[in-house]
């Protein structure tokens, strides 16, 4: 072979090589940015999570006192109603 033959066999080599590693190596970057993205997903994904888990805690400590507060409101009257009906065989009626 030719010093030219030779000269171009080896552009052409490394025409290929230099093509392979190019689609190798952007192959491999949007690998990485395919399992960034997920990373990236899957913490603001857990952040909304943890957002929604402290608004439903305290939605759920709201509704405990209301449930409280009627639990307390309803053995007053039923405290008001055995009281009431005490009075009234008291005074001779029935109850």
């Amino acid at each position: 072979m030719d010093a030219a033959t030779l000269t171009a066999a080896a552009a052409l080599i490394t025409g290929v090589a230099g093509a392979a590693a190019a689609v190798y190596g952007h192959r491999g970057a949007a690998r990485a940015t395919r399992e960034g993205n997920a990373v990236t997903g899957f913490n603001s994904l857990t952040d909304q999570l943890q957002e929604e888990r402290v608004e439903l805690r305290t939605e759920l400590a709201t509704v405990r006192a209301e449930l409280a507060a009627e639990r307390a409101e309803l053995s007053a009257a039923r405290a008001e109603s055995a009281r009431l009906r005490a009075l009234v065989v008291q005074l001779g009626g029935e109850s």
